[in-house]
């Protein structure tokens, strides 16, 4: 077969038919046969099958094509049908995205399209609703609200007006405090004064006792108007912190010294313990952190009634100039519950309501206590057991710009000490102290001689049949005896001291522990007992002047008396107009200035004085006050004063300022401070103070 172009060729060759045998042998016979008749060709034009094809096809593609076009529109309008409520429902739903409820959907024929458009008008409906509601509550919420406006800025006003009569108020209650506290104190300090002048002269047991009573009721009243004071000053934010130097063994020395009368009475063991490795000086307020020390020792006080209440006070914390002490006041006293330790902070609480009755006390003291603690930068704590005491301790910061180790305070060429002392913390502390001072101190049974025998007598062993014990023993030791009593002299009778000694009597300060071993194991020195200053009050050549201003009687008489020495001549006047006339006319070396009195007063006087002359514009003015805050103290030195003494008047601060203003040493700092030695030990049941460092057996 042969394809061209447009022809296609098929040649077949053509054969005979099958013959008879003699019909095959004769055709083979015949040898111009050769078995084929003839070819075939066979031609076909394809133009007409492939035109007809053409046709063929182009009628199935548009009959398709129809097909196609049929079935889209057919298919178009279904889709219409069926997906332009579902695209109406789309459209819906995005208007109620938008927030546009106007517009519903129309019914559909279809069952499940008319439920759908019936769902989305309901839905619809529903936020337009809740959108009705909602801006009426908006509506209403605002109108409360601008309701609410008015409403507070109503309240402002009335806040603000109470404000500031709060701040009126608290002005008008500060104010009212002060002058309490004047003319509260102003009483105070003649009979406490006056006590002070009466317990020098010649009283007997009895009245002792009783001018005892008078002065311990005092000095209540007046921690009573001090802790009213210092409540009203942290509740006003006006109380000022003052950082000086401090001796820690004196300072807790002085504290527990003032309640030595207490502990005395109740026969009960008061100890203080500073440890060696607390560093000298100090800086910080000596006044906050004596009152935080006073009211805990006499709260331990008040609430023991046998044992002992032991101060003391540790090395928290070192780090340059940067301490931490750790201060602590045990007792073996009461104790407290754990409902009782929560309320024990608030102010005017007691632990029981029938403490203030049974205990006295306005429950202000710990209140008053933790806030100055936290003002002077620490904390404060307690633990306690019913019934078995109580521990508080807090810390205090301070700066220690030029502090040292404690050094020795005496050097004593190791001596032997006999020692005899049943209570085992004051034995220790003793035991401590005189190896830290280079003695020897041995048991009261050893055999070894010594040169000083110390015997620690509790008030039972003064007893008529131990009496006569220790005073066989005081008589058979041929070297001095020191003994130290755990009373007071009016108490106790007296032991004859055969071969010299001392009596001290609990508890006592180091630094009369120090001169009592100095007189009895070291050999004195000429002119030790003179004292400074005896030769600058012996030199003048005249009296020198003083000028009391005061509108009280009993004060100025108080004064006077307080004053009395051939060194000074003491002038007294009874109103600023009275100064003013003296002044014209005298001079005087230094001025007693009350601040407090009807016409002109204290502050006005000292202006007027400054005006008259160039010597009263040097003369030193002391103000004499009950009371007197930071500020006003401030504004009284800035309008010409030069000091502040505060009422009662302590006869140190008053010859203090003597001395500093005048250069004199008054007679109450020299032959009274022996007498004043002697009288603390009989007259006022010895309020001299013992400090001890026992931390562990090698350093302190």
């Amino acid at each position: 077969m042969i394809m061209e172009e447009d022809v296609w060729r098929l040649r077949l060759p053509l054969e005979a038919p099958q013959l008879s045998t003699s019909q095959t042998s004769t055709r083979q016979a015949s040898p111009a046969s050769n078995g084929s008749v003839g070819w075939l060709d066979i031609e076909m034009d394809t133009r007409a099958l492939t035109l007809v094809r053409y046709k063929l096809i182009a009628s199935l593609s548009l009959g398709g094509m129809l097909l196609g076009l049929l079935l889209f529109l057919v298919a178009f309008a279904i889709s219409r049908y069926a997906t332009r409520p579902i695209e109406e429902a789309n459209q819906a739903l995005y208007r109620l995205s938008r927030g546009d409820y106007r517009l519903g959907l129309a019914p559909s024929n279809a069952t499940e399209l008319h439920h759908l458009s019936g769902h989305i008008n309901a839905l619809a409906e529903h936020f337009q609703q809740a959108q009705r509601n909602m801006q009426t509550q908006i509506e209403q919420a605002t109108s409360e609200l601008q309701e609410s406006m008015e409403t507070i800025e109503e309240q402002n006003i009335k806040l603000d007006l109470a404000h500031r009569s709060a701040l009126r108020a608290n002005a008008v209650k500060s104010e009212f405090l002060a002058n309490m506290s004047h003319e509260i104190r102003t009483p105070l300090n003649g009979i406490i004064g006056f006590c002070r002048l009466l317990g020098r002269s010649s009283l007997d047991t009895r009245q002792q006792e009783w001018l005892q009573h008078v002065h311990r009721a005092c000095d209540n009243l007046l921690m009573l108007v001090n802790d009213v004071l210092d409540f009203s000053k942290l509740e006003a934010n006006r109380l000022t912190l003052e950082e000086t130097d401090i001796d820690i063994v004196a300072l807790v020395d002085e504290v527990v010294g003032l309640h030595a009368p207490e502990a005395q009475r109740k026969q009960l063991h008061l100890v203080a313990m500073v440890y060696d490795d607390v560093p000298t000086p100090l800086t910080g307020d000596p006044l906050r952190i004596h009152q935080v020390l006073n009211n805990l020792i006499g709260n331990a006080l008040k609430f023991t009634h046998e044992g002992e209440v032991i101060v003391r006070v540790m090395l928290d914390n070192l780090e340059g100039q940067h301490v931490v002490l750790n201060l602590s006041v045990s007792d073996t006293g009461i104790g407290l519950s754990e409902a009782h330790k929560e309320a024990l902070f608030s102010a005017f609480s007691q632990a029981e309501p029938s403490h203030s009755r049974q205990f006295g006390g306005s429950g202000l003291g710990l209140t008053i206590c933790r806030q100055l603690i936290e003002r002077m930068g620490g904390e404060i704590e307690v633990e306690s057991e019913l019934g078995k005491g109580t521990t508080f301790s807090f810390t205090l910061p301070m700066l220690a710009h030029q502090a040292i180790e404690r050094p020795p305070e005496v050097h004593l060429d190791n001596p032997t000490i006999r020692l005899y002392e049943t209570h085992a913390p004051t034995r220790h502390v003793l035991e401590h102290l005189l190896q830290r001072w280079e003695a020897h101190p041995i048991a009261f049974d050893a055999a070894e001689p010594a040169k000083l025998m110390i015997l620690g007598l509790e008030h039972s062993d003064f007893s008529p049949e131990w009496h006569s014990h220790w005073q066989t023993v005081i008589d058979q030791t041929p070297y001095p005896t020191l003994i130290l009593a755990n009373g007071n002299s009016f108490d106790l009778p007296p032991l004859h001291l055969t071969h010299g000694g001392e009596i001290l009597y609990k508890p006592f300060s180091r630094a009369q522990l120090v001169a009592t071993l100095k007189q009895l194991l070291l050999p004195r020195t000429d002119g030790a007992s003179k004292w400074p200053g005896a030769t600058s009050a012996t030199s003048s050549p005249q009296p020198l002047k003083l000028l009391i201003v005061d509108d009280n009687a009993p004060n100025r008489e108080l004064l006077k008396s307080m004053l009395e020495d051939p060194t000074l001549q003491v002038i007294t006047v009874e109103s600023g107009h009275q100064a003013l006339e003296f002044a014209h006319t005298s001079n005087v070396d230094m001025v007693l200035m009350d601040i407090r009195m009807p016409g002109m007063d204290g502050v006005q006087t000292t202006q007027a004085l400054r005006r008259l002359s160039s010597t009263w514009a040097r003369c030193p003015i002391i103000a004499v006050t009950a009371h007197v805050l930071s500020s006003e103290r401030q504004q009284w030195l800035a309008e010409g004063l030069d000091d502040v003494l505060i009422k009662p008047i302590d006869e140190t601060q008053l010859d203090q300022l003597l001395n500093r203003f005048l250069g004199v040493t008054h007679r109450l700092t020299s032959s009274s401070a022996t007498a004043s030695s002697s009288q603390r030990d009989s007259n006022a049941a010895n309020t001299q103070r013992f400090s001890h460092t026992p931390r562990h057996p090698t350093r302190y």
